[in-house]
C-alpha cells in the first residue's frame, strides 16, 4: 500500500492482498528497494518515502487555445459538506469564500499521522458542525467555531486490529457513516456520537462512504464494493473487482448520480455499476500499458471521480486523466496525467494537480490544455527571496487538491502551505503557513475553508 507520492510525490511502501489485517506494522517488499539493511528497515518502518514514478509522457498546453478565455460559474454559498467530495456526485463546482484568506482559529481533532496512525478521513460538515476522523478512529463533532461538541473513540485496546488505519466518514439525515481499517462499518447519532448500527467486515476499510437515496456505498481494501441500508446496515448487495496487490494508503469513494454508482478500484479499472442491484453497466481502464519501471505499474484511482454534466472526471496513478461519459462508459478525451488528487470540473474546463507537482487546467469538452503551472517552481521562488544560502535541489513538494473557491484555486502542500491561484491565469494569488503537513483536500462551508493536517489540527480558513 502506497502513500501519497509518486513522480514529485513519494511514497509509504506496504503492499497488500486478501489476507491484509489492515495493522500498520510492516515489513517492506525487497523490489522498493528499501530492505537493504538495518537503516533502510527502521527508515521504511517509519513511513520512507521514495520516488515511484519515472518518465511519463508530458502534457503541454494548446497554442490554439493561449490568450482563450473561459467561462466559470459564479461562487455559491454552500451550506453543508455531508460526504467527502460535497455531495453524491462528488461535484462541487465553485464555493463561496469570504475575503481575507487568514487563519480563523485551530482546534486539536485527537491523535495525527505517526509511524503507526494515518489521518485518511476527508472532513465533511453538516448541520452547523464539523466532522472529523483522527488517526486511531476518533471520531469528533465541533461546531463552527471551533467548539467541541462530542468525540467518541472506535479504538479496539487489544486483538489483531488495535493497531489498523484509515476509514472515513459521511453523513445523511442526522447520522454519521464510520468505515474504518478496524474492520467494521457503522452509523452514529450525529448530535451525540451514539451507535445506531455496526456490521463487522472481513477486511478492512480505509475508503470513506459516500451516501444517496438511503443507500451506504463504500469500498474495502480488497476491492469489493458494498451497497448497504443506510437505517439498519443490512447487505444489499456486493460487487467484487479484480483484487490488486499493489495500491495507494489513501482510497477513493465512489460517486452516484441517479442510479449508477461509478466505483474507482486499485486496479485501475472505473466501472459504472446499477445502484438497485449492483449490476455492472460499463468499465474503463484508467492505466498507460507502456510503462516503464515496477512502481509506475501500481495503477491504483485514488482520488475521487467525480461526476459533472453528464460526465466522469477520474485519473490515476497509472498515468490516465479521462472524461468518461455516464450513460455509455465511452472515453470522451484522455490525457497523459498521472495524478492521485480528485479533478475540479467547473463550467468551461477542469483542473487537477498531477504528480509531478503541476497544477492543470483543460478544456472540459475537448481536453486540451489552457494552461500548466508548476506548483513547486513557486515554492522555488519563495524559498530563494528567504534563503540564506543556494538551493541544492529542486523542491518536490506533495500538493493536494484542487478546490475552486471565491475566485481562488486552492492547494495544500506538505510543505504546511496552503496556497491560491487566478483559476483563469494560474497566477499565485497568496500563500499562508499552516504550521504541518495537509494531504487531505480543504472543504468549504458557509464562506469558511477548513483544513485537516497531518498533526491533527482542523484549520479555519477565512
Amino acid at each position: 500500500m502506497i502513500s501519497r507520492r509518486a513522480m514529485s510525490r513519494f511514497a509509504l511502501t506496504l503492499i497488500v492482498g486478501a489476507s491484509l489485517t489492515g495493522c500498520a506494522g510492516f515489513k517492506t517488499p525487497s523490489f522498493f528497494g528499501l530492505n537493504k539493511g538495518k537503516q533502510e528497515k527502521e527508515r521504511a518502518a517509519e513511513g520512507q518515502r521514495i520516488p515511484v514514478l519515472g518518465g511519463a509522457q508530458r502534457v503541454e498546453a494548446s497554442s490554439a487555445l493561449k490568450g482563450v478565455d473561459f467561462s466559470l460559474p459564479p461562487a455559491q454559498p454552500i451550506a453543508a459538506w455531508p460526504v467527502p467530495g460535497g455531495d453524491p456526485a462528488q461535484s462541487i463546482e465553485h464555493a463561496e469564500l469570504a475575503p481575507g484568506f487568514k487563519i480563523a482559529w485551530r482546534k486539536r481533532i485527537g491523535v495525527g499521522t505517526n509511524r503507526l496512525d494515518h489521518i485518511m478521513a476527508p472532513l465533511i460538515s453538516a448541520d452547523g458542525h464539523i466532522f472529523t476522523l483522527d488517526g486511531q478512529s476518533g471520531v469528533m463533532a465541533t461546531d463552527e467555531s471551533g467548539r467541541e461538541l462530542w468525540r467518541t473513540s472506535f479504538q479496539p485496546k487489544s486483538g489483531r486490529d488495535r493497531e489498523a488505519f484509515g476509514g472515513g466518514i459521511a453523513y445523511a439525515n442526522g447520522t454519521i457513516f464510520l468505515s474504518s481499517g478496524y474492520r467494521f462499518i457503522a452509523a452514529l447519532d450525529a448530535q451525540t456520537g451514539k451507535v445506531k448500527w455496526r456490521i463487522e467486515t472481513a477486511s478492512p476499510v480505509h475508503a470513506a462512504p459516500n451516501v444517496a437515496d438511503g443507500k451506504v456505498y463504500v469500498v474495502d481494501v480488497t476491492d469489493q464494493l458494498f451497497a448497504l441500508d443506510a437505517a439498519t446496515g443490512q447487505q444489499l448487495w456486493t460487487y467484487q473487482a479484480l483484487e490488486e496487490p499493489a495500491r495507494m494508503l489513501e482510497a477513493s469513494s465512489p460517486a452516484i448520480e441517479g442510479q449508477v454508482v461509478v466505483a474507482p478500484f486499485a486496479s485501475g479499472e472505473l466501472i459504472g455499476l446499477s445502484t438497485i442491484n449492483g449490476n455492472p453497466l460499463w468499465t474503463q481502464s484508467l492505466s498507460l500499458t507502456n510503462r516503464n519501471n515496477a512502481l509506475s505499474e501500481i495503477r491504483d484511482i485514488a482520488g475521487r471521480p467525480v461526476i459533472y454534466r453528464g460526465d466522469v472526471f477520474a485519473g490515476s496513478h497509472a498515468g490516465l486523466l479521462a472524461s468518461i461519459d455516464l450513460n455509455t462508459g465511452q472515453q470522451v478525451w484522455t490525457l497523459p496525467v498521472a495524478t492521485i488528487t480528485t479533478p475540479w470540473p467547473a463550467g468551461d474546463v477542469v483542473y487537477v494537480t498531477d504528480q509531478k507537482g503541476e497544477l492543470i487546467c483543460i478544456a472540459r469538452d475537448s481536453g486540451q490544455i489552457y494552461w500548466i503551472k508548476d506548483l513547486n517552481l513557486t515554492l522555488e521562488k519563495n524559498y530563494k527571496k528567504k534563503a540564506l544560502k543556494p538551493l541544492k535541489k529542486r523542491i518536490a513538494a506533495v500538493w493536494s487538491g484542487p478546490v475552486l473557491a471565491g475566485d481562488h484555486i486552492v492547494v495544500v502542500n506538505d510543505q504546511g502551505e496552503a496556497v491560491t491561484f487566478d483559476p483563469k491565469t494560474g497566477v499565485l494569488q497568496s500563500r499562508l503557513k499552516l504550521g504541518a503537513p495537509a494531504f487531505l483536500n480543504p472543504i468549504v462551508v458557509n464562506g469558511t475553508l477548513y483544513v485537516l493536517t497531518n498533526a491533527g489540527e482542523l484549520i479555519a480558513i477565512r
